[in-house]
């Protein structure tokens, strides 16, 4: 190489150099705020060019975007809306959280379209997560059934039993899951980070814990938590008989052969009056009774 050429060659090197060090810095307030004015501007290329340096920008851009749309700019609004649902989309869960919070704070616009405009995008990005989450968890070996539930409600009930292959964390996708209802786990460990989860389920009627290795305690600062809903806690202890839930007294109308009830001569047509000197009403409060011991 000519001593000219290698000249040229380390020229284009620093100059491409320092252009990928301007580009990693963060914008200034001024450029921010010299792109939002484009976003108005009479020319489309211009209006695009100035989108796509402002999601680029991310976070920083949705403070001034935020006071732009409260000039009143349909334009500059339907924009600013753009490119938060485009960050919205974002697997950096920062930047997603932060234009989620900027869409909440635009709903409550007092231009009923630009505020209709945020919640629609909020509403479809929503449906968008709750399909997604339902996906991963049936994959996973969740159980999932929708209609009329035995709440009387309509809604989702889901059910992890010995079937379940995912872990705690896959359990914060029940939060992104619209009308669930119920909430049955069966035979599957739940850990503090588990339990975490079902704590922030404030929607849920029901919550089944059975024979998931948790005690009184754990479960009664959950109920705390979550005071509007009924939570039943087992422990894995099976007696094999039936009866009406709700009849009083508490009548045995079959018995499970080979079953401990058997073994122990419990017959049809026997009351249950008592387990462990503990009074019991109906068939539910003898099956929660008996749930609260091991097997």
């Amino acid at each position: 190489m000519t001593p000219t050429i290698r000249r040229v060659a380390c020229l284009v090197a620093l100059a491409v150099g320092g252009a990928l060090a301007t580009a990693a810095d963060p914008p200034s307030a001024e450029q921010i705020a010299g792109w939002i004015d484009t976003l108005g501007s009479p020319q489309f290329s211009q209006r695009e060019a100035a989108t796509r340096s402002l999601i680029e920008a991310g976070p920083a851009a949705l403070g001034p975007l935020r006071e732009a749309i409260d000039s009143g700019d349909l334009e500059v609004s339907s924009r600013a809306i753009e490119i938060a649902r485009t960050m919205l989309a974002s697997d950096d869960q920062e930047v997603a959280t932060a234009a989620e919070q900027f869409l909440d704070g635009v709903a409550g616009n007092a231009d009923a379209s630009v505020a209709g405009l945020a919640e629609a995008t909020l509403d479809f990005h929503a449906v968008g997560l709750a399909d997604a989450a339902r996906v991963a968890l049936q994959g996973l070996g969740m159980k999932l059934v929708r209609g009329m539930l035995a709440t009387g409600q309509q809604g989702m009930h889901a059910t992890f039993d010995t079937g379940w292959r995912g872990t705690s964390d896959d359990l914060r996708l029940l939060l992104r899951l619209p009308g669930l209802l119920i909430v049955s786990v069966h035979g599957v460990p739940v850990d503090d980070k588990g339990l975490a989860v079902i704590g922030r389920l404030r929607r849920a009627a029901r919550i089944e814990l059975y024979g998931t290795g948790l005690d009184e305690p754990q479960v009664e600062a959950l109920a705390e938590k979550l005071p509007d809903t009924r939570i039943e806690l087992r422990k894995g202890g099976k007696l094999g008989v039936a009866g009406h839930p709700n009849a009083v007294p508490c009548h045995i109308t079959m018995v499970q052969p080979g079953s401990a009830a058997e073994k122990a001569g419990l017959q049809v047509g026997d009351i249950v009056a008592k387990v462990a000197d503990k009074p019991i009403r109906n068939f539910e409060e003898l099956t929660t009774e008996i749930g609260l011991h091991g097997p």
